[in-house]
């Protein structure tokens, strides 16, 4: 057996207490600078987009499987544990049998001049998982979320965006006067615009700005707005889910870019 390849039995081993960390504490990458990553749609994105591995973690049935196990490879380091030991580290109801430590590193500079989302408090890490994979779909490349958004990199936003973060470039812990350098103009929903979003030619680039599920954009970053639309509903619902929202309005830029 390689010698990058280690057998855990012990729930106490450092490192299954690190992952235990990363799996439960959804701003723990930000203390630790690793991210943990679930099963194997996750670790094929990340390595499919060239991401760096630090550690694999195979269950003991997990090893048995070439498929897991050529996965497991692309890690310098490998530990193999039994399937209850993984499941004190997991986060889903029916844990998987492989798992990926990533590397994680703050700091990083917005990027003037790029199609970007912008969230602005979002609570739900379920909005802001689907946001993700809306932005990666419809070619919005950079998303930046201000103080108060659900943490990015953390397991249930992993989860929900489906490998969507590898695509993108993410920045957390903005203010409204950050946006500033971006250059582009930012656009907000609301349901007191004049226009609405399929009647007008929308700028590109652009920010696409989404507030927080229940108070909405703030008001220093809507006064940023060099434009607020609409969405019409004539079903007469009050108002659409965030992530819906996003949907709809990235879908409508990525459109009238198409024809």
């Amino acid at each position: 057996m390689s010698e990058k390849i280690l057998h855990i039995t012990s729930r106490d081993n450092p490192a299954l207490q690190r992952l235990r960390k990363l799996s439960q504490d959804g701003g723990a990458y930000r203390k630790l600078g690793g991210v943990w990553l679930e099963g194997d749609h996750l670790a094929r994105a990340c390595l499919q987009r060239g991401h760096a591995v630090t550690l694999a973690v195979l269950t003991e049935e997990g090893a048995q499987n070439p498929a897991l196990r050529d996965l497991a490879d692309a890690a310098p380091r490998q530990l193999i544990v039994p399937a209850a030991l993984f499941k004190g580290i997991s986060g889903l109801e029916s844990p998987a049998q492989i798992g990926f430590e990533i590397p994680f590193e703050a700091g990083q500079d917005l990027t003037p001049g790029l199609d970007s989302v912008v969230l602005d408090r979002l609570q739900d890490a379920g909005n802001v998982g689907t946001i993700l994979r809306n932005a990666a779909a419809f070619g919005f490349k950079q998303v930046l979320a201000l103080k108060g958004t659900a943490a990015l990199w953390s397991p249930k936003v992993l989860r929900a965006g489906m490998g969507a973060h590898f695509g993108l470039h993410l920045i957390e812990g903005l203010s409204p006067a950050d946006l500033d350098a971006l250059q582009v103009p930012l656009i907000a929903t609301s349901s007191y615009a004049e226009s609405q979003i399929h009647q007008l030619t929308l700028p590109k680039p652009c920010a696409w700005v989404m507030g927080h599920e229940g108070q909405g954009v703030q008001a220093d970053l809507m006064q940023r707005c060099a434009l607020t639309v609409g969405i019409p509903q004539p079903g007469g619902e009050e108002s659409l889910n965030v992530g819906s929202a996003a949907a709809i309005c990235l879908y409508e830029s990525a459109r009238q870019r198409l024809v």
